[in-house]
C-alpha cells in the first residue's frame, strides 16, 4: 500500500479531532493540511505517518504544539468570519492540552498510552490531564439542548446524558419539520442532531433552518462520519460516530460550548 493510500484511510479521523480541538471546520483542516504539508518536506515525519493511525496523530500534535507556542500569530490560519475569531480568541486564553487529552481518549477512542504518544508526554500525566478536563466539565454553565434525533432509544439516551450534564432539554424532535415548530417556540443554546431522520428528510437540513435564526453551536452524530469528514466542502466542526459512548458526548458538548456559538458548517 502506498504512504498516500495509508494516510487516507486515517485522515477523515484526523480532520474530526482536528476540528473539535480548532472549534472550527476552516482552521482545524487547515492543521490537517500544514502536518501534511511538513510531511512532504520532512523524510522523517513522511516516514511517521505512514506507520499507522497514532503516528499520524503524532506528527499533527507538532505541528499543533508548535503553532501553539503563539496563538497569537495565525497568519497561515483562515480567518473567514466571526467564529474563526472567536476559537482562536479562546485557544490564545488557556493551553487546552487537558482537552486535547479528553478528546484523543473520547471522541477519537485512543487509550491513555496511545494519547501520551501522541501528545509526547508521560502517561500518568495524560491520565490527570484527562481528570482534569472531565472536573471542567462539572463546573461548566449550563444550557438549553434539542435532540433531533428519530430513534427512540438514542433519544432518550441523549436526553439522559443532557440532563445528568445539568443542562435542560428544550425539545426532542425526530423529523426536521418537528425541530422547525420546536426552533419557533425557543432557540436552543445547543442542538444535537442525527443526519438521518424518521421522514426521511435530513438533520443537516433542520440544522440549516435552525441557522438561519439563530448562530448556536451543533453536534452532529451519525453512523457514517467519513462521508462528512473529506475537507472538500462546508462539513460540520463537531461529529460523533454511532454507536457512541456517553463519554464521548460528554466531551463533544464540552468541547462545542467552550467554544461558544458557531456554525456547525464554517
Amino acid at each position: 500500500m502506498s504512504l498516500g493510500a495509508k494516510v487516507a484511510v486515517n485522515l477523515p479521523y484526523l480532520r474530526r479531532y482536528a476540528r473539535a480541538l480548532t472549534g472550527s471546520q476552516a482552521t482545524g483542516d487547515a492543521f490537517v493540511r500544514a502536518t501534511l504539508e511538513a510531511a512532504l518536506a520532512d523524510e522523517s515525519l513522511r516516514d511517521l505517518i505512514g506507520k499507522g493511525r497514532s503516528e499520524l496523530y503524532h506528527a499533527f500534535n507538532r505541528v499543533w504544539a508548535s503553532a501553539f507556542v503563539d496563538t497569537s500569530d495565525h497568519s497561515g490560519l483562515p480567518d473567514s468570519d466571526s467564529h474563526e475569531a472567536a476559537a482562536n480568541s479562546r485557544l490564545s486564553q488557556i493551553t487546552p492540552v487537558n482537552r486535547q487529552a479528553l478528546l484523543l481518549t473520547t471522541l477519537e477512542d485512543f487509550t491513555v498510552d496511545e494519547a501520551a504518544f501522541i501528545m509526547d508526554r508521560d502517561p500518568v500525566e495524560v491520565a490527570g490531564l484527562v481528570q482534569d478536563a472531565i472536573a471542567e466539565i462539572d463546573r461548566e454553565s449550563t444550557t438549553t439542548v434539542l435532540i433531533i434525533e428519530d430513534e427512540p432509544l438514542i433519544s432518550m439516551q441523549l436526553e439522559d446524558l443532557v440532563r445528568s450534564l445539568g443542562h435542560e432539554v428544550c425539545g426532542m424532535a425526530a423529523t426536521r419539520s418537528q425541530a422547525r415548530e420546536i426552533v419557533a417556540q425557543q432557540t436552543p443554546g445547543l442542538v444535537l442532531a442525527d443526519i438521518q431522520l424518521a421522514d426521511g428528510s435530513s438533520g443537516l437540513d433542520a440544522v440549516d433552518d435552525i441557522l438561519k435564526i439563530e448562530s448556536v453551536p451543533v453536534i452532529f452524530i451519525t453512523a457514517y462520519p467519513e462521508r462528512l469528514l473529506t475537507g472538500d466542502r462546508p462539513e460540520p466542526t463537531y461529529l460523533i460516530t454511532k454507536p457512541f459512548q456517553e463519554s464521548t458526548v460528554r466531551a463533544a458538548i464540552s468541547q462545542a460550548l467552550f467554544f461558544g456559538s458557531s456554525r456547525p458548517l464554517d
